[in-house]
């Protein structure tokens, strides 16, 4: 099957089988989707980031000349058309993500792909420099790799002043915030009501029926339904736009998953045969699951931990002692 599906598969070059036209080629589109990339980052983080974007739209303009003198410098030598050669057809060659990728990444994450971008775009003007034997494009490729060098580690020292800056320290706490909303809050509220909603159920039917298997199911049942429910509650009550809670689907994921996670933790232990057993897991990660919505409350959302303890411990004891009571009676 391997063999069969190397016989469709478009052949790659090897870089060191270019030519001096293809590379030039290649360098030309490659800072055509580079200048792209930057204009989009510029564009996504305008609205909440507009430091961050003014130096992506900088950093895009410089891209764009870059591959006007490459422009130029073909033209003058080969003419009008150029070799249709671009990254994904040359083997080992550095790749991008694809640009609907941008939308979702992070701030720092952004810079730092940013700072790989010119990092790879210098190491292939070297090594493409170091190929080519006529004086012109040579020293032309020297100089760009040069200036790829230097835009890497002026993006290093921007983002290091926008991180120190006002306008960076604005930016930074944006994303701070941004993050809470989206990602903390949603899962957090779905991991408290996955892990004290379900106890009750759970461990009534354990006490109940002392059939592992029987209150497994249950337990299973209860956690996936609980994190169906949060989480398109969560997506479809509150799209972002208004109260600045990020995306919809990131929020409601995060709140299906833990949801689901949180009723799981001390419904796995079932899956053991002996009740007792079984129990006495289930009960030690109950605590467990408790003490972290407690430390994440206070690491996170900044709640007093005495507070926190009230709120979560001693509202999960006392669901997990009505189910008790109820499955015994």
């Amino acid at each position: 099957m391997a063999a069969l599906t190397s016989l469709f598969r478009p052949a790659r070059r090897r870089f060191d089988s270019l030519d001096q036209q293809e590379i030039l080629s290649l360098a030309i589109l490659s800072e055509e989707e580079d200048s792209r990339i930057y204009a989009a980052y510029a564009a996504n983080l305008r609205a909440e980031y507009p430091a961050s974007s003014q130096m992506f739209v900088q950093m895009a303009e410089e891209e764009d000349g870059h591959r006007r003198s490459l422009l130029d410098l073909y033209v003058r030598r080969f003419g009008e058309t150029l070799v249709p050669i671009r990254r994904e057809h040359v083997a080992g060659f550095y790749s991008r993500k694809p640009l609907w990728l941008t939308k979702s990444l992070p701030l720092a994450r952004i810079r730092e792909e940013a700072t790989e971008m010119e990092r790879q775009a210098a190491r292939f003007y070297q090594e493409a420099a170091g190929r080519c034997t006529d004086a012109e494009i040579r020293r032309l490729l020297g100089d760009l790799a040069q200036a790829e060098s230097r835009h890497e580690r002026r993006a290093q020292a921007l983002a290091e002043t926008l991180s120190h800056g006002a306008a960076g320290q604005d930016e930074t706490e944006h994303a701070k915030r941004s993050f809470l909303l989206t990602w903390v809050q949603p899962g957090l509220a779905g991991l408290m009501d996955g892990s004290v909603s379900t106890l009750a159920p759970i461990f009534a039917t354990a006490f109940a029926t002392q059939n592992p298997w029987t209150t497994f199911l249950i337990g299973l049942s209860a956690s996936v339904g609980a994190g169906i429910s949060m989480g398109f509650t969560e997506a479809a009550h509150d799209d972002g736009k208004l109260s600045g809670r990020g995306s919809p689907w990131k929020r409601g994921l995060a709140s299906g998953v833990m949801t689901t996670l949180g009723g799981l933790g001390h419904a796995l232990p079932y899956l053991i045969p002996h009740f007792w057993t079984a129990t006495a897991i289930a009960l030690c990660v109950v605590f467990v699951e408790l003490w972290a919505i407690v430390w994440i409350q206070h690491r996170f959302m900044e709640t007093p931990v005495g507070r926190a303890m009230i709120q979560v411990i001693l509202g999960g004891v006392l669901v997990l002692m009505a189910g008790i009571l109820i499955g015994g009676a």
